[in-house]
């Protein structure tokens, strides 16, 4: 992350901020310590204008918090770019998803359980092989009832992610 951030000309103080995480959080994961969550990864690939595979793709095991766990199977390198993940969300847990970067879509496909997912005010509820495509720079969620839901999501990335 201090590589892309270095090149991009941005001081550790000005990423914190417009983040919004506090510095020394910041510095230490850039030191390769702490354990970020989803959210603060979102906000730093956006100040970053770098998809969120990108910050994530280095790491090899999954990244998760609160009953999410996602996975990166693909980081696509063409244009738009467009990431590949694996998500599971275990029972009775709602995510709320911040907005992404201007342009980014997201289509899931659920493979099994039972999920509502999409945007915050037209989320749709879908059941194993259906899929739903929205638009992720707006709030989203994610939520299961009784049963742990997996899915296989697709990010495709606006062509200038730092729009």
């Amino acid at each position: 992350m201090q590589k892309l951030r270095l090149d991009k000309g941005i001081s550790l103080s000005q990423l914190a901020a417009g983040a919004g995480i506090a510095k020394s959080n910041l510095s230490r994961l850039e030191q390769g310590n702490g354990n970020p969550t989803l959210d603060t990864i979102w906000r730093l690939a956006k100040q970053l204008g770098v998809p969120f595979g990108a910050l994530v793709q280095p790491l090899s095991s999954s990244v998760g918090e609160k009953g999410v766990e996602v996975r990166l199977i693909e980081q696509g390198k063409g244009r738009p770019n467009v990431d590949a993940y694996w998500m599971s969300i275990a029972p009775n847990t709602t995510r709320e998803a911040e907005a992404h970067a201007k342009g980014t879509q997201e289509t899931i496909v659920l493979v099994s359980g039972s999920l509502e997912a999409g945007n915050t005010d037209n989320a749709a509820c879908l059941t194993p092989g259906e899929s739903v495509t929205f638009n992720a720079d707006l709030p989203h969620v994610y939520k299961t009832q009784d049963a742990w839901a997996t899915c296989l999501i697709t990010i495709v990335y606006n062509k200038d992610v730092s729009e």
